[in-house]
């Protein structure tokens, strides 16, 4: 996908409004390896953490954090071996659960956040829910297949990822989401793609540790899917239409929950929804998160997302 300056430019007024409002910066140091955040909104208030998905990092949230941060402080890690923060010999999943409380807390979230994880990112906020259930105030998974990509998939990621290009220019044109997507809004991409590199002597570079995706299939072993019922909060899935996820394999997702997810569908969709429908997505994160604290935020079984269904 290529992504012309012009194109860039041609944002809609919501889109640059919120891209204007800039994220405070922070760190926070989970186990030997500094964790960069993006925080939005007023410190000291309830929250919520905006998880990345695989390879990506936080600034895919950059347009999507303004407009929940008009009623929350905002939240988004670099997980360890993506975009600013540090990276590890290892990336179990639960580390990086623990990364996203301490995030929470680092962040300046008042009490028990919100957890919203997109594709690898929903696992994440899961394990986090299952590992610390009386931390978490409710989770929010978006197209998480729940499942390790091919060893093709990660091999063709891992030899792109390993090429240094000579300009800005010449990388941004090879900005990819992972899986490819056939709509991705123009100014979003080029956003996020900008986002997505640094500069080193060997030339431009995307922003994760290539180690990591070595070893992504050493990850998806620990821990076990059936330990997810160990969650206490309430769950939504949102599964995207066009994205990586039928009704069938969210109905069994949402069974792996219990009392299970409640599952509801964001039409026209690809799997990256911030890429091709961001106010749809806010839209949906606002009610399900308004109807949690209008149920104080108690977590009762069935106290949310009814209007969704």
């Amino acid at each position: 996908m290529t992504v012309t300056t012009e194109q860039a430019v041609a944002a809609p007024g919501w889109f640059a409004e919120a891209i204007a409002e800039l994220p405070e910066h922070r760190e926070v140091e989970v186990d030997g390896a500094a964790i960069h955040l993006r925080c939005w909104g007023r410190a000291g208030t309830p929250g919520v953490v905006l998880v990345h998905g695989g390879s990506a990092h936080s600034a895919w949230w950059d347009h999507i954090a303004p407009l929940l941060a008009t009623t929350y402080r905002v939240v988004a890690p670099d997980l360890s071996g993506h975009g600013d923060s540090g990276v590890r010999s290892r990336y179990p999943i639960d580390g990086w659960a623990d990364e996203v409380l301490a995030a929470a807390e680092a962040g300046g979230i008042a009490g028990r956040p919100y957890i919203v994880g997109h594709s690898m990112g929903g696992r994440v906020a899961a394990v986090a829910g299952a590992r610390y259930p009386e931390s978490v105030a409710g989770l929010i998974v978006i197209d998480s297949p729940f499942r390790e990509p091919s060893a093709e998939s990660v091999a063709g990621q891992l030899r792109r990822s390993q090429k240094a290009y000579p300009t800005e220019d010449a990388i941004y044109d090879r900005f990819r989401t992972v899986p490819e997507q056939a709509v991705l809004l123009p100014y979003v991409a080029r956003h996020v793609a900008e986002e997505s590199v640094r500069n080193t002597p060997e030339g431009w570079v995307w922003k994760f540790d290539p180690e990591m995706l070595r070893k992504r299939l050493e990850r998806g072993r620990i821990p076990p899917l059936g330990s997810l019922r160990a969650a206490a909060a309430p769950v939504l899935y949102i599964r995207c239409e066009l994205g990586l996820v039928d009704r069938k394999r969210a109905r069994e997702i949402a069974g792996l929950f219990e009392p299970p997810a409640t599952v509801v569908e964001l039409a026209e969709a690809g799997h990256h929804p911030m890429m091709d429908q961001p106010l749809p997505l806010v839209a949906t994160l606002r009610t399900a998160l308004a109807q949690w604290d209008s149920a104080d935020r108690s977590n009762r079984p069935g106290a949310f997302a009814r209007d969704l269904q």
